[in-house]
């Protein structure tokens, strides 16, 4: 039985010019965090693609039904679907999301990469082992990450819980990403909120000093983790505007 997505996660589409615009949204999340984004790109002239993610905005029991390798599927084919209609993609993440393209980055040829509070770094051992001693006790989840929101009457559509096992599963992978950050050559734009109480800011600074591309980190000093909905969003819309335009499609 398919399950049915929640009213306004439906995933974006766009076409316009030869260059494309992969957008990818985070860790029980769905488009809706990504959507004034991949909108307002679209209305710039980019051919944009906004997947729902499999297991997000549907429902947690869903997502359950998930891991990394269905995240990085879905990732992957949705850049090369873009690939085989543009010149060019470039590779736009928030949270999981930027650990995502991390992931793609580092098996496509991706022409600029903007990463949003990525998550790109497991976390220490001892939260891991939290983890696993909660699944062996039989809890399947905890409170939800989601809506980590500066701005006045702003909520994230995300899940009410955290799925353990799926969030068990986002570890393992972003482990393997992080491991393989060298690999990474795009050009990249880092947009970190100086106050998020999800991604830790090291996640940050380890792309800044592993990745053998060029990267420029900017500070977002008035949004936490979910800055594309935040006081920020009009900024994060230009500076990730101006980036593309910038590298790839100039």
């Amino acid at each position: 039985m398919t399950t049915a997505i929640l009213p306004g996660c439906e995933p974006f589409e766009a076409a316009g010019g030869d260059t494309g615009v992969l957008v990818l949204h985070g860790f029980t999340g769905n488009p809706t965090s990504m959507r004034p984004l991949a909108e307002f790109l679209a209305g710039d002239g980019f051919t944009v693609s906004l997947p729902r993610l499999p297991g997000h905005g549907t429902s947690v029991a869903d997502m359950m039904t998930t891991g990394w390798p269905d995240w990085t599927g879905a990732a992957l084919d949705a850049f090369d679907d873009l690939a085989g209609r543009t010149a060019r993609v470039a590779v736009v993440g928030l949270s999981m999301g930027g650990g995502l393209s991390a992931f793609v980055a580092q098996r496509r040829d991706v022409g600029a990469l903007v990463l949003i509070n990525p998550l790109v770094k497991p976390p220490a051992p001892e939260m891991i082992d939290g983890l696993n001693q909660l699944l062996e006790a039989g809890l399947e989840t905890i409170d939800a990450i989601g809506s980590d929101v500066k701005r006045d009457g702003v909520t994230e559509l995300a899940y009410d819980a955290t799925p353990l096992a799926c969030a068990r599963s986002l570890f393992e992978g972003v482990g393997d990403v992080y491991e393989s950050l060298g690999d990474i050559v795009a050009p990249s734009l880092l947009l970190s909120s100086r106050e998020d109480h999800v991604v830790t800011a090291d996640n940050g600074d380890d792309l800044v000093a592993r990745v053998r591309g060029p990267i420029e980190r900017i500070w977002l000093e008035n949004s936490y983790h979910v800055a594309t909905i935040d006081n920020d969003q009009a900024l994060v819309q230009t500076l990730t505007r101006d980036f593309i335009r910038k590298v790839v499609a100039a």
